[in-house]
Protein backbone atom coordinates (compact mmCIF):
# COMPACT_ATOMS: atom_id res chain seq x y z
CA UNK A 1 0.00 0.00 0.00
CA UNK A 2 2.86 2.36 0.90
CA UNK A 3 4.40 1.78 -2.54
CA UNK A 4 1.09 2.71 -4.23
CA UNK A 5 0.84 6.00 -2.26
CA UNK A 6 4.42 6.87 -3.21
CA UNK A 7 3.71 6.20 -6.88
CA UNK A 8 0.58 8.36 -6.78
CA UNK A 9 2.46 11.25 -5.12
CA UNK A 10 5.29 11.06 -7.72
CA UNK A 11 2.75 10.95 -10.55
CA UNK A 12 0.91 14.01 -9.21
CA UNK A 13 4.21 15.87 -8.86
CA UNK A 14 5.12 15.07 -12.44
CA UNK A 15 1.74 16.24 -13.75
CA UNK A 16 1.94 19.52 -11.81
CA UNK A 17 5.47 20.17 -13.14
CA UNK A 18 4.38 19.35 -16.69
CA UNK A 19 1.40 21.72 -16.39
CA UNK A 20 3.48 24.73 -15.29
CA UNK A 21 6.24 23.93 -17.82
CA UNK A 22 3.66 23.76 -20.61
CA UNK A 23 2.12 27.05 -19.45
CA UNK A 24 5.49 28.82 -19.44
CA UNK A 25 6.34 27.48 -22.92
CA UNK A 26 3.00 28.67 -24.27
CA UNK A 27 3.49 32.16 -22.84
CA UNK A 28 7.01 32.32 -24.32
CA UNK A 29 5.75 31.24 -27.74
CA UNK A 30 2.97 33.85 -27.64
CA UNK A 31 5.41 36.71 -26.94
CA UNK A 32 6.30 38.22 -30.33
CA UNK A 33 9.92 38.28 -31.45
CA UNK A 34 11.41 41.21 -33.41
CA UNK A 35 14.82 40.91 -35.08
CA UNK A 36 16.76 44.19 -35.40
CA UNK A 37 19.75 44.13 -37.77
CA UNK A 38 22.06 47.18 -37.62
CA UNK A 39 24.79 47.68 -40.24
CA UNK A 40 27.42 49.09 -37.87
CA UNK A 41 27.92 51.30 -34.81
CA UNK A 42 28.05 55.08 -35.04
CA UNK A 43 26.00 57.74 -33.21
CA UNK A 44 23.36 58.21 -35.93
CA UNK A 45 22.51 54.50 -36.30
CA UNK A 46 22.69 53.97 -32.53
CA UNK A 47 20.12 56.79 -32.12
CA UNK A 48 17.81 55.08 -34.62
CA UNK A 49 18.09 51.84 -32.62
CA UNK A 50 17.15 53.62 -29.37
CA UNK A 51 14.26 55.32 -31.16
CA UNK A 52 12.92 51.96 -32.39
CA UNK A 53 12.74 50.61 -28.83
CA UNK A 54 11.02 53.85 -27.70
CA UNK A 55 8.53 53.67 -30.58
CA UNK A 56 7.62 50.07 -29.76
CA UNK A 57 7.14 51.01 -26.10
CA UNK A 58 4.95 53.99 -27.04
CA UNK A 59 2.67 51.52 -28.84
CA UNK A 60 2.48 49.14 -25.88
CA UNK A 61 5.37 46.72 -26.60
CA UNK A 62 8.01 46.68 -23.84
CA UNK A 63 11.15 44.56 -24.28
CA UNK A 64 11.30 41.84 -21.62
CA UNK A 65 7.66 42.29 -20.70
CA UNK A 66 5.51 41.49 -23.72
CA UNK A 67 8.15 41.63 -26.47
CA UNK A 68 11.34 39.75 -27.29
CA UNK A 69 14.04 41.48 -29.36
CA UNK A 70 17.05 39.87 -31.01
CA UNK A 71 19.45 42.75 -31.75
CA UNK A 72 22.38 42.00 -34.07
CA UNK A 73 25.15 44.42 -35.17
CA UNK A 74 26.99 43.35 -38.34
CA UNK A 75 29.97 45.67 -37.71
CA UNK A 76 29.94 46.65 -41.40
CA UNK A 77 30.68 43.06 -42.50
CA UNK A 78 28.66 41.69 -45.43
CA UNK A 79 29.08 38.06 -44.34
CA UNK A 80 27.70 39.00 -40.90
CA UNK A 81 24.66 40.63 -42.52
CA UNK A 82 23.89 37.42 -44.40
CA UNK A 83 24.32 35.04 -41.43
CA UNK A 84 22.38 37.32 -39.05
CA UNK A 85 19.51 37.64 -41.52
CA UNK A 86 19.37 33.86 -41.80
CA UNK A 87 19.41 33.66 -37.98
CA UNK A 88 16.24 35.81 -37.83
CA UNK A 89 14.61 33.61 -40.46
CA UNK A 90 15.47 30.43 -38.55
CA UNK A 91 14.10 31.95 -35.33
CA UNK A 92 10.73 32.61 -37.01
CA UNK A 93 10.79 36.27 -36.03
CA UNK A 94 7.44 38.02 -36.33
CA UNK A 95 8.99 41.17 -37.84
CA UNK A 96 12.52 42.01 -39.04
CA UNK A 97 13.94 45.56 -38.94
CA UNK A 98 16.94 46.69 -41.01
CA UNK A 99 18.86 49.78 -39.84
CA UNK A 100 20.72 51.23 -42.90
CA UNK A 101 20.30 50.19 -46.52
CA UNK A 102 22.67 47.15 -46.66
CA UNK A 103 20.95 45.66 -43.59
CA UNK A 104 17.48 46.05 -45.10
CA UNK A 105 18.70 44.64 -48.44
CA UNK A 106 20.18 41.60 -46.68
CA UNK A 107 16.87 40.90 -44.91
CA UNK A 108 14.97 41.33 -48.19
CA UNK A 109 17.27 38.78 -49.85
CA UNK A 110 16.51 36.29 -47.05
CA UNK A 111 12.72 36.24 -47.07
CA UNK A 112 9.79 37.46 -49.15
CA UNK A 113 7.20 36.47 -46.53
CA UNK A 114 8.27 37.70 -43.08
CA UNK A 115 7.38 41.41 -42.64
CA UNK A 116 10.40 43.71 -42.95
CA UNK A 117 10.49 47.31 -41.69
CA UNK A 118 13.14 49.62 -43.12
CA UNK A 119 14.79 51.72 -40.42
CA UNK A 120 15.55 55.06 -42.08
CA UNK A 121 16.57 54.17 -45.65
CA UNK A 122 17.54 57.11 -47.92
CA UNK A 123 16.31 55.74 -51.24
CA UNK A 124 14.04 52.65 -50.86
CA UNK A 125 13.15 52.58 -54.56
CA UNK A 126 16.71 53.08 -55.83
CA UNK A 127 17.92 50.41 -53.40
CA UNK A 128 15.44 47.93 -54.92
CA UNK A 129 13.52 47.42 -51.68
CA UNK A 130 10.13 48.69 -52.87
CA UNK A 131 8.74 49.76 -56.25
CA UNK A 132 6.38 52.45 -55.00
CA UNK A 133 6.58 54.61 -51.84
CA UNK A 134 2.78 54.95 -51.53
CA UNK A 135 1.98 51.34 -52.43
CA UNK A 136 4.98 49.25 -51.35
CA UNK A 137 3.24 45.88 -51.75
CA UNK A 138 5.01 42.67 -50.74
CA UNK A 139 6.43 42.21 -47.27
CA UNK A 140 8.47 45.44 -46.95
CA UNK A 141 7.56 48.90 -45.65
CA UNK A 142 9.20 51.36 -43.29
CA UNK A 143 10.69 54.81 -42.83
CA UNK A 144 12.58 56.86 -45.39
CA UNK A 145 15.49 59.06 -44.34
CA UNK A 146 15.03 62.24 -46.36
CA UNK A 147 17.18 65.20 -45.30
CA UNK A 148 16.21 68.80 -46.29
CA UNK A 149 19.18 69.21 -48.66
CA UNK A 150 18.02 72.58 -50.05
CA UNK A 151 17.81 74.04 -46.54
CA UNK A 152 21.25 72.62 -45.75
CA UNK A 153 22.79 74.39 -48.75
CA UNK A 154 20.92 77.59 -47.88
CA UNK A 155 22.46 77.50 -44.38
CA UNK A 156 25.94 76.85 -45.80
CA UNK A 157 25.64 79.95 -48.00
CA UNK A 158 24.50 82.08 -45.05
CA UNK A 159 27.59 81.06 -43.10
CA UNK A 160 29.95 81.34 -46.11
CA UNK A 161 28.40 83.91 -48.51
CA UNK A 162 31.49 84.05 -50.74
CA UNK A 163 31.77 80.27 -51.06
CA UNK A 164 32.83 79.05 -54.52
CA UNK A 165 34.14 75.48 -54.15
CA UNK A 166 32.74 72.59 -52.06
CA UNK A 167 34.08 69.06 -51.78
CA UNK A 168 31.66 66.19 -51.26
CA UNK A 169 32.89 62.86 -49.82
CA UNK A 170 30.95 59.63 -50.19
CA UNK A 171 31.27 55.87 -50.70
CA UNK A 172 31.05 54.86 -54.35
CA UNK A 173 29.04 51.69 -53.65
CA UNK A 174 26.75 53.03 -50.91
CA UNK A 175 23.14 53.33 -52.08
CA UNK A 176 22.26 55.28 -48.93
CA UNK A 177 24.26 58.34 -50.00
CA UNK A 178 23.64 58.26 -53.77
CA UNK A 179 20.33 60.14 -53.69
CA UNK A 180 21.68 62.91 -51.43
CA UNK A 181 24.83 63.29 -53.53
CA UNK A 182 22.71 63.69 -56.67
CA UNK A 183 20.38 66.27 -55.09
CA UNK A 184 23.19 68.30 -53.52
CA UNK A 185 25.11 68.29 -56.82
CA UNK A 186 22.13 69.69 -58.74
CA UNK A 187 21.41 72.35 -56.11
CA UNK A 188 25.06 73.44 -55.91
CA UNK A 189 25.15 73.80 -59.68
CA UNK A 190 22.02 75.98 -59.62
CA UNK A 191 23.62 78.12 -56.90
CA UNK A 192 26.75 78.68 -59.01
CA UNK A 193 28.99 76.67 -56.65
CA UNK A 194 31.68 74.41 -58.06
CA UNK A 195 31.35 70.93 -56.59
CA UNK A 196 34.31 68.53 -56.43
CA UNK A 197 33.39 64.89 -55.83
CA UNK A 198 35.66 62.55 -53.84
CA UNK A 199 34.84 58.84 -53.45
CA UNK A 200 36.05 56.04 -51.21
CA UNK A 201 35.48 52.29 -51.28
CA UNK A 202 36.05 51.64 -47.54
CA UNK A 203 37.14 53.37 -44.33
CA UNK A 204 40.74 52.55 -45.29
CA UNK A 205 40.55 55.27 -47.99
CA UNK A 206 39.24 58.06 -45.77
CA UNK A 207 42.55 59.38 -44.41
CA UNK A 208 44.23 59.88 -47.80
CA UNK A 209 41.16 61.04 -49.76
CA UNK A 210 39.96 63.51 -47.11
CA UNK A 211 43.48 64.94 -46.74
CA UNK A 212 43.60 65.62 -50.49
CA UNK A 213 40.09 67.06 -50.47
CA UNK A 214 40.79 69.41 -47.55
CA UNK A 215 43.69 70.96 -49.49
CA UNK A 216 41.63 71.61 -52.63
CA UNK A 217 38.26 73.06 -51.47
CA UNK A 218 36.83 75.87 -49.31
CA UNK A 219 34.27 73.69 -47.51
CA UNK A 220 33.32 70.01 -47.21
CA UNK A 221 29.84 68.50 -47.40
CA UNK A 222 29.20 65.01 -45.95
CA UNK A 223 25.97 63.26 -47.06
CA UNK A 224 24.25 60.54 -45.07
CA UNK A 225 26.91 57.85 -45.69
CA UNK A 226 27.53 55.11 -43.13
CA UNK A 227 31.13 54.37 -44.14
CA UNK A 228 32.15 58.03 -44.00
CA UNK A 229 30.27 58.40 -40.71
CA UNK A 230 32.36 55.56 -39.26
CA UNK A 231 35.56 57.47 -40.11
CA UNK A 232 34.22 60.99 -39.52
CA UNK A 233 36.86 61.90 -36.92
CA UNK A 234 39.56 61.32 -39.53
CA UNK A 235 37.78 63.68 -41.93
CA UNK A 236 37.54 66.30 -39.19
CA UNK A 237 41.22 65.97 -38.30
CA UNK A 238 42.31 66.66 -41.88
CA UNK A 239 39.77 69.47 -42.31
CA UNK A 240 40.78 71.19 -39.05
CA UNK A 241 44.45 71.10 -40.04
CA UNK A 242 43.52 73.07 -43.18
CA UNK A 243 40.96 75.33 -41.39
CA UNK A 244 38.20 73.96 -43.67
CA UNK A 245 34.65 73.78 -42.26
CA UNK A 246 32.73 70.50 -42.57
CA UNK A 247 28.98 70.56 -43.14
CA UNK A 248 27.54 67.10 -42.35
CA UNK A 249 24.09 65.88 -43.26
CA UNK A 250 23.20 64.80 -39.72
CA UNK A 251 22.95 66.42 -36.30
CA UNK A 252 25.13 63.79 -34.63
CA UNK A 253 28.12 64.62 -36.83
CA UNK A 254 27.55 68.35 -36.23
CA UNK A 255 27.76 67.69 -32.49
CA UNK A 256 31.02 65.79 -33.10
CA UNK A 257 32.69 68.76 -34.80
CA UNK A 258 30.82 69.61 -37.99
CA UNK A 259 29.98 73.31 -38.39
CA UNK A 260 26.23 73.29 -39.08
CA UNK A 261 23.33 71.45 -40.66
CA UNK A 262 19.57 71.24 -40.99
CA UNK A 263 18.67 67.67 -40.14
CA UNK A 264 15.83 65.41 -39.16
CA UNK A 265 16.18 63.68 -35.78
CA UNK A 266 17.69 60.20 -36.01
CA UNK A 267 15.91 59.24 -32.80
CA UNK A 268 12.54 60.31 -34.29
CA UNK A 269 13.28 58.30 -37.44
CA UNK A 270 13.80 55.27 -35.20
CA UNK A 271 10.67 56.03 -33.20
CA UNK A 272 8.60 56.13 -36.40
CA UNK A 273 10.15 52.77 -37.38
CA UNK A 274 9.24 51.27 -34.00
CA UNK A 275 5.65 52.49 -34.26
CA UNK A 276 5.25 50.98 -37.75
CA UNK A 277 6.64 47.69 -36.42
CA UNK A 278 4.09 47.77 -33.60
CA UNK A 279 1.26 48.24 -36.11
CA UNK A 280 2.38 45.08 -37.93
CA UNK A 281 2.56 43.15 -34.64
CA UNK A 282 -1.04 44.24 -34.07
CA UNK A 283 -2.06 42.74 -37.40
CA UNK A 284 -1.55 45.39 -40.06
CA UNK A 285 -0.36 44.27 -43.52
CA UNK A 286 2.99 45.88 -44.55
CA UNK A 287 1.87 45.76 -48.19
CA UNK A 288 -0.83 48.31 -47.34
CA UNK A 289 1.43 50.65 -45.33
CA UNK A 290 2.94 53.58 -47.32
CA UNK A 291 6.56 54.52 -46.68
CA UNK A 292 6.71 57.25 -44.01
CA UNK A 293 9.22 60.08 -43.54
CA UNK A 294 9.51 63.20 -41.37
CA UNK A 295 8.95 66.58 -43.02
CA UNK A 296 10.60 68.98 -40.58
CA UNK A 297 14.31 69.48 -40.01
CA UNK A 298 16.08 71.11 -37.05
CA UNK A 299 18.93 73.60 -37.52
CA UNK A 300 22.13 72.82 -35.62
CA UNK A 301 25.06 75.27 -35.31
CA UNK A 302 28.34 74.32 -33.68
CA UNK A 303 29.40 77.80 -32.53
CA UNK A 304 32.42 76.36 -30.73
CA UNK A 305 33.71 74.97 -34.03
CA UNK A 306 32.96 78.25 -35.86
CA UNK A 307 35.17 80.15 -33.37
CA UNK A 308 37.89 77.53 -33.71
CA UNK A 309 37.89 77.97 -37.50
CA UNK A 310 37.66 81.78 -37.32
CA UNK A 311 34.27 81.90 -39.08
CA UNK A 312 32.11 84.89 -38.10
CA UNK A 313 28.45 84.01 -37.52
CA UNK A 314 26.08 87.03 -37.50
CA UNK A 315 24.30 87.59 -34.17
CA UNK A 316 20.94 87.64 -35.97
CA UNK A 317 21.56 84.11 -37.28
CA UNK A 318 22.72 82.86 -33.86
CA UNK A 319 19.61 84.30 -32.20
CA UNK A 320 17.33 82.76 -34.83
CA UNK A 321 18.89 79.29 -34.42
CA UNK A 322 18.72 79.59 -30.62
CA UNK A 323 14.97 80.06 -30.88
CA UNK A 324 14.26 77.49 -33.60
CA UNK A 325 17.13 75.02 -33.39
CA UNK A 326 20.22 74.06 -31.41
CA UNK A 327 23.39 76.10 -30.82
CA UNK A 328 26.34 74.09 -29.56
CA UNK A 329 28.68 76.30 -27.47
Amino acid sequence: MKRIYTTIILLLGFLIFAFFKSDQTAKHTQTPLVGILQLTSHPALDSIHRGIIAGLKAEGFTVGKNLRVDFQNAQNDQSNLKSMSQRFYNENTNVMIGIATPAAQSLANTTSKTPIVMGAISDPVGAGLVKDLDHPGGNITGVMHREPIAKQLELIQKLMPTLQTVGILHTSSDDSSAAEVKEFTELAKQAGITLKEYTITSTNDIAQVSATMASEVQAIYIPNDNTVASGFQTVLKNADQNKIPVFPSTADMTKQGGLATVSVSQFELGKMTGKMTAQILKGKDPAQMPIEYPTNGITYLNLKQAKRLGIHVPDTLINKIQHQGVVIK
